[in-house]
């Protein structure tokens, strides 16, 4: 038996990297696992290759510029499945070129990266709350990010959108509690994604891995067993967390990096 057996669970932006680990982990654990995605081919085709192992995977359309689909996504997933237990709001945006520091970054940007990455988390979780109220409970899992807890020397929208991405999960958990809700978030460090992997130099990765105590970057896996863990009965006492999983990154004192590199 799986940990999610019976369990509907939407997974947004679940076609690369820790979306698709997760709806990967998830699925294979039992659950239903409906992708939110803009592509409906690619989620398609990932949901054809876990029917062909045995899971059970579907696909709905999601796409984070256009409001609406926020709202028809999670009400798809109920009308077909009848429920929904389970949310990992996975979608976030950043744009590297032009985030920059608070005086030189585009203000633009600024503010469209927190409406994007904000609304991502609370328009799902509005639509959601109510039908696992009526379902006797469910468990919501937000994708945020170390950067959120720690500050840096650019990405300002990116950081400041997480951590208000921090503050809902907490003021959802604690004002749903008592209809058997949790919302925990994830704070993943940096993680050896594609597109992650393409956009640093050699220099940055030696440089980055100095300051993680574990030595290594984090995988997709990493992240989707977090998933896992927050949205089974094994985390069934935690709920208003954020669990960093970024390999000790932040931990130590500032001056880790220069012992490491003697």
């Amino acid at each position: 038996m799986g940990k999610l057996d019976g369990k509907v669970a939407l997974v947004t932006s679940g076609t690369r990297g820790i979306g698709l680990q997760s709806v990967k982990t998830l699925a294979e654990n039992g659950a239903l696992v409906y992708i939110g995605a803009r592509r409906l081919d690619a989620a398609q085709e990932i949901c054809d290759n876990l029917d062909s192992l045995g899971y059970k995977a579907k696909a709905v359309y999601f796409d984070a510029t256009k409001e609406d689909t926020y709202k028809t996504m999670v009400e798809d997933v109920v009308k077909d499945a009848g429920k929904i237990d389970i949310l990992v709001n996975n979608y976030g945006s950043t744009d590297a070129k032009k985030d920059g520091n608070l005086v030189d970054g585009d203000q633009e940007t600024f503010f469209k990266t927190l409406d994007y990455n904000i609304k991502s988390v609370y328009i799902p979780c509005k639509i959601a709350i109510p039908f696992m109220i009526k379902n006797g409970g469910g468990s919501i899992v937000n994708i945020s990010s170390i950067g959120s807890i720690l500050p840096d020397l650019s990405r300002i929208g990116y950081c400041v959108s997480k951590a208000a991405v921090n503050s809902l999960t907490e003021n959802i958990a604690v004002q749903y509690a008592r209809d058997n809700i949790r919302c925990n978030a994830i704070l993943p460090g940096l993680i050896a994604t594609d597109a992650a992997l393409k956009n640093m130099s050699q220099e940055f990765i030696d440089m980055f891995l100095r300051h993680v105590p574990l030595k290594r970057f984090g995988q997709p896996k990493d992240i989707a067993e977090a998933v896992l863990f927050l949205a089974s009965d094994d985390s069934s006492f935690i709920t208003g967390e954020t669990l960093s999983v970024a390999g000790g990154y932040g931990e130590p004192s500032p001056m880790y990096g220069d012992d490491v590199k003697k």
